[in-house]
């Protein structure tokens, strides 16, 4: 393959990072998974480790790394609230130091390099579905605010560097995203309730359940990096990048059930309701118009498939 290249992913054993490096490798790149395991597992890996083209470095992106690479994908980041409030001072720093590590090494080799950025951004927005130009309504004191702002500090950087170095540039904003390789145990909305619901334990919603978000599956969101990653370098983003399908989360729920019921029709879990968590956004969804024209990118797997394909992932998963 004449356009082979050598790509960079950190956070490369993660969620997103594992099933990125999957696409990339069947493409015929060479790709370095770099990550420091604190939410990344190995398991999401091990199916690519005879790969002749894959390579895994631990490493903490807080810390230089000297490697060469024609492209990085920064996804390095703890993404669910309860990994990222476990240490939230870390987790600023990963977005902070790790993103000036990494694009110091994409200045030194002239690496393009792609920023997974988030739609927390956004915060609790006031504006909806979430255009790129609107600039969040985030609270800079919250118990999230390790997450949300540190990737809008990361933002700015990548921007600074983009202006001041011509380092090129691309930045993601990524909504929720969910499908098999999700962790068990992440406090995650998709992941928590089907396995409450496999369990047969009660389906806990915060609030009263007429809150939404939209739901992306994780093949579409990594055609949509890749995708966006192969742009011009004229276009640098941000750019968001998910599904534009609302739902409440109680009728998220309620479809969860409904689906593990043609599994299991013994179990019938009940509902709890809990008070909302401080922060948590009413309304979550993009308008994805910028992501159709830059690069011809909109998601084609409907949330019916999706979490059919995710529950049999879980289902496995948990015998």
């Amino acid at each position: 393959m004449k356009n082979n290249k050598r790509i960079l992913v950190t956070g490369g054993a993660g969620f997103l990072g594992s099933h990125l490096c999957r696409v990339l490798l069947s493409q015929g790149h060479e790709v370095i998974c770099v990550d420091n395991f604190y939410t990344g597992r190995r398991r999401n890996i091990i199916p690519l480790m005879n790969n002749p083209l894959f390579e895994v470095i631990r490493h903490d992106i807080c810390l230089p790394l000297y490697v060469e690479a024609d492209e990085i994908y920064n996804l390095a980041c703890p993404a669910s609230p309860v990994h990222y409030q476990f240490d939230p001072v870390q987790t600023v720093k990963t977005n902070v130091h790790g993103s000036i590590n990494m694009l110091g090494l994409a200045k030194r080799t002239g690496a393009k390099i792609l920023q997974a950025s988030t739609s927390e951004v956004y915060g609790d927005p006031a504006v909806h579905p979430q255009k790129e130009n609107y600039r969040g309504f985030v609270n800079p004191i919250g118990v999230r605010s390790c997450y949300d702002e540190g990737k809008r500090c990361a933002e700015t950087l990548f921007f600074d560097y983009h202006r001041q170095y011509k380092t090129k540039i691309k930045v993601a904003r990524i909504f929720n995203t969910y499908g098999p390789g999700m962790y068990p145990n992440d406090g995650r909305v998709v992941s928590n309730f089907i396995m409450q619901a496999l369990t047969g334990k009660a389906i806990t919603i915060y609030g009263d359940g007429s809150h939404t978000r939209s739901f992306c599956y994780v093949d579409d969101l990594i055609a949509g990096l890749i995708r966006l990653m192969d742009t011009s370098d004229s276009f640098a983003g941000p750019v968001n990048i998910g599904n534009t399908d609302e739902i409440t989360i109680l009728e998220l729920a309620n479809m969860i059930i409904n689906t593990v019921g043609t599994y299991f029709p013994y179990i019938k879990p009940k509902i709890n309701y809990q008070p909302l968590p401080l922060d948590d956004p009413c309304r979550r969804c993009p308008d994805i118009s910028l992501a159709k024209k830059q690069f011809g990118w909109e998601p084609t797997i409907d949330l019916e498939t999706g979490l059919a394909k995710t529950i049999d992932y879980f289902k496995e998963a948990n015998q």
